[in-house]
């Protein structure tokens, strides 16, 4: 029986939870907390521990949330010396369960964090987005999403592609080594619809694609594939990296955040309208231009290191302005239109590192900010939108980008003070260790010359 089908409809109890794992062989469960970065901190549980855990609470370490992407324990966050390092309590949400094939007798769950059995962890990733899904359905809608990743698969040694040149689609490349192939399988293994996957742009590039869901399984799968492409590839022998730009000269790696509304009371997609000229309706352009009024802020959510802007360049396939247009590859919001049920905007501004309970959070609250404020949608351009010179950047740094958040009141009333403070503070103590950093290309251009 399939996990998968099992936790559509949910598990009726913690007992009949574990006499399912028993009854399929698992002997260990990983309880996995999506932290700040979208990284997975988990511990592994013994089956015949895992019924006490689920019903207290498994300890762990209370300021994971607030841990810089070195691990680094971030003062004044909040969550370290200020609670007296605490531990909180990861509680798995049941309906998460999935195997995790490349290990024996395993099995996933993911978490949520909670101080006490009232008191949830507010600032965690997962929580800011099921507030979101929360207020969508408040104003009559379930939210439609997927993530759309590009990698790059490297030689585990030399952190090197396998193979040079540009060859997107290339047959031969697209499984250049038998690995790629058990990398599919575990995934779909894992619960993961595959639908593609091919090379891409980049040398050794890869996309592989899978379904979209309705509400926090469109992010938990994002999740979930994310740390099983790293974790299967390891295995397998090579290095995989989501990483922004790791190659200066060679293609970045994206997230393409695809999401449409579906209205709750008659259960058709709310973004198509097909007597408008652009065939989206009025709750369609008032979500974009949400996403175009918050674009700024949006962006330390969805591109939240200093690599990630060097991405953001014309004429690479990524966006460079705040824009829109119908199918414009080259636009922040690309919108397809399709008349039917799959019309839906494509967000391209998202860093392949980033987060996908924050981007998903990001790029919602401005478009249910432009609802609720019932925005009028911008006139999008002739040509390509990278082209245009009269539209207003994207920021060019993650200093400028936290400055963009910490003015917008909106986004951050939307998003939570608290989060956006916990966020704010941890990213600003990373870019203070990158500013210190001394590169090569200093020592290089001003040791001889001075």
């Amino acid at each position: 029986m399939s996990v998968l089908n099992k936790t559509k409809t949910a598990f009726d109890s913690i007992t009949q939870f574990i006499e399912y794992l028993k009854d399929q062989g698992f002997e260990y469960i990983r309880f996995e907390l999506p932290d700040l970065h979208g990284v997975s901190r988990s511990k592994v549980v013994p089956i015949d521990k895992v019924e006490s855990f689920t019903s207290k609470g498994l300890n762990f370490y209370g300021g994971c949330l607030a841990l810089d992407t070195a691990s680094m324990v971030v003062p004044g966050s909040g969550y370290h010396g200020e609670r007296k390092y605490r531990d909180l309590l990861l509680i798995p949400d049941l309906d998460t369960l999935t195997p995790v094939p490349w290990i024996e007798k395993t099995a996933k769950v993911i978490c949520d964090p909670v101080w006490s059995a009232k008191e949830p962890v507010e600032v965690a990733p997962r929580y800011i987005l099921k507030q979101l899904l929360a207020e969508a359905a408040q104003l009559g809608f379930d939210v439609m999403m997927g993530h759309e990743f590009e990698f790059y698969l490297l030689n585990q040694e030399t952190k090197e592609p396998l193979f040079d040149g540009l060859h997107i689609f290339n047959n031969i490349r697209n499984q250049y080594v038998p690995e790629i192939t058990q990398l599919l399988e575990y995934l779909r293994a894992s619960e993961i619809d595959v639908i593609t996957h091919n090379c891409e742009y980049g040398p050794s590039q890869f996309e592989i694609n899978y379904g979209p869901s309705t509400g926090i399984r469109g992010a938990d799968k994002a999740f979930t594939f994310k740390n099983a492409v790293k974790e299967i590839v390891h295995q397998l022998g090579y290095h995989a990296t989501f990483m922004s730009k790791p190659f200066i000269n060679k293609s970045g790696c994206c997230c393409h955040f695809h999401i449409s509304l579906i209205d709750r009371n008659t259960g058709n997609n709310a973004f198509v309208d097909k007597n408008d000229k652009y065939g989206l309706s009025a709750t369609a352009q008032a979500f974009i231009q949400g996403i175009l009024d918050h674009a700024e802020a949006m962006m330390p959510l969805v591109n939240p290191t200093p690599n990630c802007y060097r991405r953001l360049k014309p004429h690479t396939f990524a966006p460079s302005n705040i824009s829109w247009g119908i199918e414009d590859r080259s636009a922040m919001v690309r919108v397809k239109v399709t008349d039917d049920e799959s019309t839906h905007v494509e967000m391209r501004a998202a860093s392949g590192l980033s987060n996908p309970y924050l981007s998903a959070a990001a790029t919602l609250a401005a478009g249910l900010l432009g609802i609720k404020q019932q925005r009028q949608l911008q006139p999008s351009v002739e040509g390509p939108s990278e082209d245009n010179p009269n539209l207003p950047k994207l920021p060019q740094t993650l200093e400028e980008a936290l400055s963009r958040l910490a003015t917008d009141v909106d986004m951050q009333n939307i998003l939570s003070q608290e989060f956006v403070h916990l966020f704010t503070t941890v990213k600003r103590f990373e870019l203070a260790r990158f500013h210190e950093h001394l590169t090569e290309w200093e020592r290089h251009e001003y040791l001889d010359v001075y």
